[in-house]
């Protein structure tokens, strides 16, 4: 059995990373759309087309579920999506919920693209959790791009996020929400400017949980599958990735796995 994992660029490897250990015994198909990316600065309709496109290439690979690990992606597309395909299709979102659980009295940072920090979704999700209005939503456009290019932590990373978040004192914040995949390479940069006790949640680990149980209700998911080995086959765009971008693709895992203990 095999399941799609989406998303517009190298972000989607976080959530991957996480299925993996949820799921070891699966088989993955993992498409980034590089070509396109990013996706927070492309108009609604544009996302919808590159999304049901990878969509549709996931599916004719065989995949019996789909996750978009991505943010913008879900908040523009899922719901064509779920009435286009019959299969299992499941979203991110920024994890808001637990955020608001989890508040210590002070305040909750959401950062996320452009796309879904303006989007109804996240919109919704604020005003269902957000019941003392301690949430705040930072926009930064720029990082995904410097993911895609892996800058992580270099000096014009932080002059960045410290230009963005200009006049927000960061002692005021207890929970620090990553509403985009592309954003866990940056742990260690927004620890650097976070408290200490700063919680980072980026809601990979509720994601995998969710597909799992999906899987299981569904009853495709057979951990006495003789068949399923835990193999990921990587596409960018569509195309199968070479060895120097697979070798591109092991790093970034280790850093995911390094920024996953943050």
């Amino acid at each position: 059995m095999k399941i799609g994992i989406f998303d517009s660029g190298i972000g989607g490897l976080s959530l991957l990373h996480q299925a993996m250990i949820t799921l070891p015994e699966v088989d993955y198909v993992f498409y980034a759309d590089v070509d396109n990316v990013p996706y927070g600065e492309k108009t609604t309709e544009q996302i919808r087309e590159y999304v049901d496109r990878a969509v549709d290439f996931l599916v004719s690979k065989g995949c019996k579920a789909i996750v978009l690990a991505c943010n913008t992606a879900t908040s523009a597309a899922i719901t064509f999506l779920r009435n286009k395909y019959q299969i299992p299709i499941i979203g991110i979102e920024p994890a808001v919920k637990p955020a608001c659980a989890h508040n210590r009295g002070k305040r909750i940072m959401v950062v996320a693209t452009p796309v879904t920090a303006k989007g109804v979704k996240l919109k919704n999700l604020i005003m269902k959790y957000d019941i003392d209005s301690k949430v705040d939503v930072i926009a930064l456009p720029k990082l995904v791009r410097f993911a895609q290019q892996d800058e992580f932590n270099s000096a014009e990373v932080m002059n960045y996020l410290n230009n963005q978040f200009a006049g927000h004192n960061f002692n005021d914040y207890s929970e620090l929400v990553l509403g985009c995949t592309h954003f866990n390479y940056f742990k260690d940069s927004f620890a650097k400017l976070f408290p200490d006790d700063i919680e980072i949640i980026d809601g990979n680990i509720g994601v995998s949980n969710y597909l799992k149980n999906i899987l299981i209700k569904n009853g495709v998911l057979d951990n006495n599958d003789d068949k399923l080995c835990g193999t990921v086959e990587y596409y960018y765009s569509g195309r199968a990735v070479d060895d120097k971008e697979l070798e591109h693709i092991k790093m970034l895992h280790r850093r995911l796995e390094v920024m996953r203990k943050i």
